[in-house]
């Protein structure tokens, strides 16, 4: 059951000092809530609670504190002014929040987000432009809540047109008021995001300014308020770690951008020093991101391994705990009994029975096999709209099986369609599409085993081929001199490739999505510039170039028969990804 009798409590623990309890900030706080170095983001519509509880799932039960949470987005104003929009975006209890719960009520029953006994370490964040309507928004949380970030990183057009988010980046002076007010006059910690600007002074400034206004936390964005969508490009760890070395220690850092896998994770620690990591896409399409592997022996039925060590996170074991979270905690029934997830050592099964069954109204009809859609197939029927769920949690599941299932979905196009299919709400078309998965992924898994892995490598050959065919296009196209094309090939076209080799895994495995690079996606038609951004592109392929052979000159003594004349000789320079 998802309720839990207790009383409404931050699980930070706050010392008392004269009779009342002290407000802890900074690291002070970082370290009262586990110093967790594993940070789940906020995402808009994206990191509701279910799919928090499926990424905690994977943490060991000794140590939940090691991830700390973010809510997705709110906008404080619409939160503040209306109690349906809180309760469809934020429901602690089971009923609304009408009004501050200033102070809480210790008999309150507990419900979903923000419930000490699963969902803690939690940071609730907002989007705003106002600190009054700010600070009101805030205090409906606070109780269930460890922190509260304002969102200083949002780069989509409507943070544009609402002006916040990213786009407030230009008011330094509204952002302080912002985090100053929350300081003074919030019982939780205030944390923010921010992105990086233009130059290193700039973000520089920007983070004191940040951090003088009274952030416990900051999360930096290593790219820019323009790196969104096909422009994405690769985020800037060198630029957060000379952050982290030119503000003081005592200065609690998370970094944020290219992490792909557990890797990335471990790799970003070392090379900005931060604190924590956060992980947004890399999360929505690998649950499990933070999770060790399994050792080797110890898989299980959830994880699966390679012949070459390779492996991940079966997508029907991740589908599961997916689902069963749904059932258990916002359904609040048990999960259906299931068979088993498939393994090669397992014993043959008896085959299915197909045939006639007798329904309770005494009518006949076929008896479904696991990954059937049912209904009867020689005449569709209409089905019956229900009322559409406002729950979160169900509006968000169609968007998150289409991340967490990319891979195996543009190979079973039938699974496709019944996801697709799928309405908010409707679990027994969820629970179809499930079995479809499984039995997706037992055909994949049986395959690779009888043929001792040649199935995958014959998909892997294929996609090399494809891949090694584009490559020969770009090459063809370099020759009749599109200079723009050659850019893309020898700068950056490889090192996408490269990294999608790194991180490719079997269909049947969660692994992550490898965005196509700026340029690449410029290359493929998918990104188009205008004149003043093809023009900008240009300068700075003329201007990098020349920054990269200079730095690159070497002094060489050519010993000349004749004048023996001293030259200097540029060396042609590697660009990495």
């Amino acid at each position: 059951m998802a309720t839990a009798s207790s009383s409404v409590m931050n699980s930070n623990v706050r010392p008392v000092v004269n009779g009342t309890k002290k407000k802890l900030h900074g690291r002070e706080f970082y370290e009262s809530i586990g110093c967790p170095k594993f940070i789940l983001a906020p995402m808009v519509d994206q990191s509701e609670f279910a799919w928090r509880m499926l990424t905690r799932s994977f943490m060991p039960p000794s140590s939940p504190q090691d991830l700390l949470a973010y809510t997705p987005m709110l906008h404080a104003r619409m939160f503040n002014e209306t109690s349906k929009f809180r309760y469809n975006h934020f429901q602690p209890l089971r009923e609304p929040l009408a009004s501050p719960p200033n102070p809480p009520d210790p008999l309150q029953t507990l419900y979903l987000d923000g419930n000490p006994t699963f969902d803690r370490p939690l940071t609730v964040q907002f989007c705003a432009n106002d600190p009054d309507e700010l600070l009101a928004a805030a205090k409906y949380v606070t109780p269930y809540c460890d922190a509260v970030d304002l969102n200083l990183g949002c780069p989509q057009g409507i943070a544009r047109k609402g002006k916040y988010g990213a786009f407030l980046q230009e008011d330094q002076d509204l952002i302080f008021k912002l985090i100053n007010k929350l300081h003074k006059e919030l019982d939780v910690p205030v944390t923010a995001k921010i992105r990086i600007l233009d130059t290193r002074e700039q973000t520089l400034e920007y983070a004191r300014n940040v951090v003088k206004a009274g952030a416990s936390i900051l999360t930096v964005h290593g790219r820019t308020r323009e790196m969104k969508g096909h422009k994405t490009g690769l985020a800037d760890w060198s630029t957060i770690r000379w952050l982290r070395e030119s503000l003081p220690r005592e200065v609690v850092m998370f970094a944020n951008g290219n992490i792909l896998n557990r890797g990335d994770i471990e790799r970003c620690l070392e090379e900005t020093g931060v604190d924590g990591v956060m992980s947004a896409e890399g999360n929505l399409y690998d649950p499990a991101i933070f999770a060790t592997p399994p050792a080797v022996g110890e898989e299980g039925r959830e994880y699966w391994r390679g012949k070459d060590g390779k492996g991940g996170w079966r997508m029907d074991a991740v589908m599961r705990r997916y689902m069963d979270i749904l059932y258990i905690h916002i359904l609040e029934v048990p999960p259906p009994t299931r068979p088993p997830l498939y393994l090669p050592s397992d014993p043959e099964p008896s085959p299915p029975a197909v045939g006639i069954h007798s329904n309770n109204d005494g009518k006949r009809s076929r008896i479904s096999q696991p990954g059937e859609e049912s209904g009867p197939p020689q005449k569709k029927q209409k089905r019956q709209r229900g009322e559409k769920t406002q729950n979160p949690n169900f509006l968000a599941m169609q968007p998150h099986l289409f991340h967490l299932l990319r891979s195996l979905v543009k190979k079973h196009h039938n699974v496709r369609d019944a996801l697709a299919r799928s309405r908010a709400g409707d679990i027994e078309a969820f629970e179809n599409v499930l079995q479809m998965v499984e039995a997706a992924v037992k055909s994949g898994i049986q395959q690779y085993s009888e043929s001792n892995g040649k199935t995958w490598e014959d998909e892997v050959a294929e996609e090399e081929r494809i891949s090694a065919e584009k490559e020969a296009e770009v090459a063809k196209e370099n020759v009749n001199g599109n200079s723009d094309k050659e850019e893309v090939k020898d700068e950056q076209y490889e090192s996408s490739i490269e990294t999608v080799r790194e991180c490719r895994r079997p269909w049947w495995v969660c692994q992550p999505y490898v965005r196509p690079l700026p340029k690449e996606a410029l290359a493929k038609g998918s990104l188009t510039l205008s004149k003043k951004e093809r023009a900008k592109m240009e300068a700075d392929v003329v201007r990098a170039k020349k920054e990269m052979v200079e730095s690159r000159v070497e002094e060489e003594r050519l010993r000349d028969e004749v004048k023996g004349q001293k030259v200097e000789v540029p060396k042609e320079g590697v660009v990495c990804g």
